[in-house]
């Protein structure tokens, strides 16, 4: 794809010293701590949005949070960008580097630190993968809600950064509904404790303005999450419609009325059909969009709410409706949404959009996207978290096509634009990256965004932790 999006000018300076840099940090780590050698920088170079690449100065691979604060403190002295890394799956860009930064993976602190199934919170490294916690605590009855689709791959460093949510999201929330404390290592070394076991802390908010800050305040290295009971029971069901508009009505409807599944998530006709043809998910072909409704409690509890929810979809239309039948059919299910992103890719090269809407304007969305993508000359595939309006469209193009790549880009802004239009915002759980960020004046006026850049500086006055990423380049105070 031709680069549209710009990035910051390497400071010569630093590259000028690269290989004392490299000496200095190799004295602060231990051995196999730190990568140097174009071959192992290149994994380094981008993230999962792979349109966008920079080969880093360096990674560091701290394995503790008194490491990571070393490395800090040394980058803070000599004016060195930083760029924090989890596993690499950032959809938005989050964390591809720059030719002067240091990488600085987090990778090594893998480690689940206090499980404390009383006071139900689990204490992790930051490099600790998100269903890791799930497993180790599953046994026990309980498990960590938010799930996003990379979840046997992202880690809980990078679900913080960009405050990621998943399909279960609708009941329980997203990250910042989950978290309850952080350790986290600022930019001149200083280690700060945000929060802790208790429901609540004393003082500013601290911990939501972290949460979602896309490693622009500093580098978590630990973080206390909130552990929740396993429900009684679970089960997923299928809705097919003959349209998109009147699957995305139902939805408004299922959620006005008052009944909140634990999940709702979409699926229009051809990401079912690429679904299906990966998954054997049992999913409806005859329909032009599915949802995948989901209910938990007892089995009164799920009958109850899944016949509300069925005479709702029949008010608009509902073609088919399959109840899972076993745990394999609800895995099944769940299989072939959870892979779509996957999936897609073995169908062609695509851009996958995260922008969110008000429940009401679900279906005039979901029509104006398909018009957007068709005037391109390109189709889209739409699955997303339907019940609180976190639209996923992927927009299918060739990445070795120039002009095809530009056209991609260019409906992937004007339906961020429109979401944002619609009364909606420019990102659910992706964060803003280098892919959104300069359609941050289109979310925000000048007031806003001034404000939200000295409440940055505030933390990071040289404007060095993740610098190109987030706010527009121009219109910067100076550091």
């Amino acid at each position: 794809m031709p680069e549209t999006i710009g990035f910051l000018k390497p400071r010569q300076a630093v590259l000028d010293r690269r290989g004392e840099i490299i000496a200095d940090l190799a004295d602060l780590l231990p051995d196999g701590c730190l990568i140097s050698d174009e071959r192992g920088l290149k994994p380094f170079e981008t993230d999962a949005f792979l349109a966008y690449r920079r080969l880093p100065l360096a990674v560091v691979l701290p394995e503790t949070t008194e490491q990571v604060a070393a490395v800090l403190k040394y980058c803070s002295r000599y004016g060195i960008p930083v760029v924090p890394r989890g596993a690499g799956t950032s959809l938005s860009g989050g964390a591809i580097p720059q030719e002067d930064a240091i990488v600085v993976g987090l990778s090594k602190m893998s480690r689940i630190l206090d499980v404390d199934l009383f006071n139900r919170t689990a204490t992790v490294q930051a490099g600790v993968t998100n269903l890791n916690i799930s497993e180790a605590v599953g046994a026990d009855g309980f498990f960590y809600a938010p799930d996003p689709s990379s979840q046997l791959a992202c880690t809980i460093g990078g679900n913080i950064g960009m405050n990621s949510g998943g399909a279960h999201c609708l009941k329980y929330g997203v990250t910042t509904n989950n978290l309850l404390g952080v350790k986290m290592v600022l930019f001149d070394g200083t280690v700060i404790d945000l929060g802790g076991k208790a429901l609540d802390a004393p003082g500013y908010d601290l911990l939501g303005l972290v949460c979602g800050s896309e490693g622009q305040l500093g580098i978590v290295t630990e973080a206390t999450v909130r552990l929740i009971a396993k429900p009684e029971g679970a089960r997923p069901v299928l809705f097919g419609f003959s349209a998109s508009e009147a699957a995305g009505s139902c939805v408004a409807d299922i959620i006005g009325s008052g009944v909140i599944p634990v999940a709702i998530e979409f699926m229009d006709k051809p990401a079912i059909e690429i679904c299906e043809a990966f998954a054997h998910a049992g999913y409806p072909l005859d329909v032009e969009a599915l949802l995948i409704v989901e209910v938990e409690g007892s089995e009164a509890e799920m009958e109850a709410m899944l016949q509300g929810i069925i005479e709702i979809a029949r008010r608009h239309g509902v073609v088919t409706i399959k109840e899972s039948q076993s745990a394999l059919e609800a895995a099944l299910i769940w299989k072939g949404r959870k892979s779509a992103f996957g999936a897609t890719g073995r169908v062609a090269d695509y851009i996958c959009m995260d922008g969110t809407v008000p429940l009401s304007q679900l279906s005039h969305v979901l029509r104006r996207t398909g018009e957007i993508v068709a005037s391109y000359g390109l189709r889209v595939a739409n699955v997303f978290h339907a019940g609180d309006g976190n639209m996923h469209p992927l927009i299918l193009y060739n990445i070795n096509d120039p002009a095809d790549a530009a056209r991609a880009e260019a409906a992937g802004n004007d339906i961020l634009k429109l979401c944002v239009d619609a009364g909606g915002c420019l990102t659910g759980e992706h964060g803003v990256g280098i892919e959104k960020r300069d359609l941050m004046r289109h979310q925000y006026n000048k007031a806003d965004l001034d404000q939200q850049m000295a409440v940055r500086a505030a933390f990071d006055p040289q404007w060095l932790l993740n610098p190109s990423k987030v706010f527009p380049l121009e219109g910067r105070p100076q550091a």
